[in-house]
């Protein structure tokens, strides 16, 4: 009994943090929507990391970092590629990665989860909100997340130039996650 009691007490500990996830690059996605003279577009990036520590169970635990590599932006428009990566948006020379990092989580009533936090990109930090779906099975997991944002809240195509492009920038991303 003296053994069960203290092969317990050593196991709690470990119960109380959030599972670590590896993010299957080759399979999940960042992708994001805009327009322009009221033309949609989808785009992704190719390139971003993100460690993942997640518990359904004890939000409380859980968190999110994710570094996104700017210059991978593609929308399949070398001309529109080019201009994203541009001083009047990303400007990828001053500012190549862009930072989400979360604060907290919470669980609406109907069972949903969203993920409070901050986005950095350029030199604006600003508070966002991820609606979080995750999915476990075994030592898998998917984890789609889904915001709008706010192109001008970063800076993002600022000016008379361009008033023909999207305000709210819808971003999903589907992550497929293997246990560490």
């Amino acid at each position: 009994m003296r053994t069960l009691i203290l092969a317990t007490a050593v196991l709690l500990p470990a119960a109380v943090f959030a599972h670590d996830w590896n993010v299957d690059a080759a399979k999940s996605t960042l992708g994001f929507k805009g327009s322009y003279q009221n033309e949609a577009f989808s785009g992704s990036f190719k390139k971003f990391d993100a460690t993942i520590a997640y518990d359904a169970a004890d939000l409380a635990t859980s968190k999110f970092d994710v570094t996104i590599d700017l210059a991978s932006a593609d929308t399949a428009s070398a001309e529109r590629d080019h201009t994203l990566k541009g001083s009047d948006f990303f400007a990828i020379a001053k500012f190549p990665k862009a930072r989400f990092t979360t604060s907290s989580f919470a669980k609406g009533a109907d069972g949903s989860v969203t993920a409070q936090g901050t986005l950095t990109i350029r030199d604006q930090s600003k508070p966002v909100t991820l609606k979080v779906a995750f999915a476990e099975s075994g030592n898998t997991a998917t984890l789609d997340v889904d915001t709008t944002l706010k192109r001008a809240d970063f800076g993002l195509g600022a000016g008379s130039d361009w008033t023909d492009v999207g305000a709210d920038v819808p971003v999903h991303g589907h992550l497929v996650l293997n246990a560490k």
